[in-house]
């Protein structure tokens, strides 16, 4: 399913934001394999606004923290895998506009592609109705998210946790290969598989570089593990 006139309007109705520019939403909604309008800009300026209305609502809860403090708990906040879970929460899979390869590649469920676009949503609400809407939005989205000062940060990061975790199984290290690339020299952006030979699976990252390709990749790869041991 891809976003059209009724679904948008549920997805409005979960956001409680009504848009009065629906198009800035479509757009948000819009992967660059499915058309030049994409959401890349939206997502922009979504990264932005998201760690300034994280960063006040922990100002505002937790108040005897000191700066150090704040800073991890944020990362732990906006990091791929927690906002991959909000996008989730939204119903973002089955609104996302993705090319036939991309669609075909599992791209609706994967981490960074939603985690872009929930950015590229609050990007867009921004634009729509200002910061404060976009503050109120991210409030909300982060309502049932527990916050404490316990929260450790954003720790490893995912490919370092994949190997720790193959590691602490006695299995072989991923192998990773560039699946493909798109756009100019200068500005590609790069598919890449994480493979593990010894359990048969595979998963699919997309980054504006290789090293960040591999990120996401590996980042899919730890929900498809952690995932079968529920």
């Amino acid at each position: 399913m891809t976003a059209d006139a009724s679904t948008l309007a549920a997805l409005q109705s979960r956001l409680q934001h009504r848009f009065a520019q629906p198009a800035l939403l479509a757009r948000a909604l819009t992967h660059r394999s499915f058309s030049s309008e994409h959401n890349e800009r939206l997502e922009f300026l979504g990264d932005s606004v998201l760690s300034l209305a994280v960063s006040a609502l922990l100002y505002d809860r937790l108040g005897a923290q000191d700066e150090g403090d704040l800073s991890r708990i944020r990362a732990n906040l906006v990091k791929q895998d927690t906002l991959y879970q909000l996008a989730l929460g939204l119903g973002l899979p089955d609104l996302l506009r993705l090319g036939e390869g991309e669609a075909k590649s599992g791209g609706q469920r994967r981490p960074s592609i939603l985690a872009d676009a929930l950015e590229a949503v609050v990007g867009a609400v921004h634009l729509d109705a200002g910061y404060a809407a976009a503050e109120q939005l991210v409030h909300r989205l982060y309502r049932d998210v527990e916050i404490n000062p316990g929260m450790r940060a954003a720790a490893k990061d995912p490919k370092t946790e994949l190997q720790e975790w193959l590691q602490g199984r006695k299995m072989k290290l991923p192998v990773y290969r560039v699946a493909g690339t798109v756009g100019a020299a200068h500005k590609q952006t790069f598919d890449v598989e994480c493979e593990i030979p010894e359990l048969g699976v595979s998963e699919r990252g997309i980054g504006s570089s290789r090293r960040a390709g591999e990120q996401a990749a590996a980042a899919a790869m730890l929900l498809t593990l952690k995932s079968r041991q529920k």
